[in-house]
């Protein structure tokens, strides 16, 4: 998807239908800084406002994310083109976000580690080592609860068994054991228990 075309028209529609970016803004309960920021391609629409802004621009939602008014000749491929479009920027950025985990898993265990070492071997009054024990602590728990949270969100686990492949519960994640990357849980299709390796897309 072109975000500068597509932000050239919805300032088109936007005149079109008479309205400021101020008045647009108020329509949808968002700021006019985030209408500039479409039209100047800096952002694109969040998906829960889509329909609400595309109900004003009086234009579908195909034809926003084409920035152009689609014929009916050209609707379904250009359907096509922008569900792949929107399937290949997910997986990016679920891959984005797998990189991030790694990043601070390391980071705060790292972290932990040092302020270990730190009240371990450094003379300090007794309570500032007690606190930086519970901060190592504390930033290495912080650190997991987000490294889960994004594991569970980014892309999807795919069971060995049946090949079905799905974004479990933080909770099923979290209980699972793991070994180099992948996880034993159960498969919600077929109710067997296998070690599901994370893959970044849905077929």
């Amino acid at each position: 998807m072109d975000q500068m075309k597509i932000g050239r028209f919805i300032a088109e529609r936007r005149k079109r239908v008479s309205l400021t970016q101020l008045q647009l803004a108020e329509k949808l309960g968002i700021t006019d800084r985030a209408v500039s920021k479409w039209e100047t391609g800096k952002a694109m629409p969040d998906a829960s406002i889509m329909l609400e802004l595309c109900g004003v621009l009086e234009i579908s939602v195909n034809d926003l994310l084409c920035g152009e008014v689609v014929g009916m000749e050209d609707y379904s491929k250009k359907l096509e083109n922008n569900l792949l479009d929107m399937i290949r920027q997910k997986e990016q950025a679920d891959k984005r976000l797998l990189f991030l985990e790694i990043i601070v898993g390391i980071s705060a265990t790292v972290i932990m580690f040092a302020l270990v070492l730190l009240a371990t071997f450094v003379q300090m009054a007794s309570w500032l080592r007690v606190a930086l024990l519970a901060l190592g602590f504390a930033l290495f728990f912080a650190g997991c609860f987000y490294a889960l949270r994004i594991e569970q969100v980014a892309g999807y686990f795919a069971c060995k068994e049946c090949g079905h492949r799905y974004v479990p519960t933080y909770k099923a994640v979290n209980m699972a054991p793991q070994m180099f990357g992948i996880r034993y849980m159960k498969c919600p299709e077929c109710g067997k228990k296998s070690w599901q390796k994370k893959v970044l897309s849905k077929e």
